[in-house]
């Protein structure tokens, strides 16, 4: 109990570490590769890939598992509009 709330409480005061730009770039990249495989049809429709790949909601955060790398991606459920 000790350990969760001492998480809880750190995670309040630090901010996240700031993302590299070829780090996101590259994590783009490789979602939108994993998208374009899952779905076939957003190939040759680059407004459509955007859209979906703006739709998941990624969200960086540092990463606190062990064996975890530095900055972990968080994905969320898109919203029906």
């Amino acid at each position: 109990m000790k350990k969760g709330l001492f998480e809880v409480i750190k995670r309040a005061f630090t901010r996240q570490p700031k993302l590299h730009p070829v780090e996101a770039g590259l994590a783009k990249r490789w979602i939108k590769q994993r998208l374009l495989v899952v779905f076939p049809e957003l190939r040759n429709n680059p407004p459509a890939l955007d859209r979906a790949y703006r739709s998941l909601g990624l969200s960086p955060r540092p990463g606190t598992e062990e064996g975890e790398p530095e900055t972990v991606f968080e994905m969320s459920m898109p919203t029906r509009e």
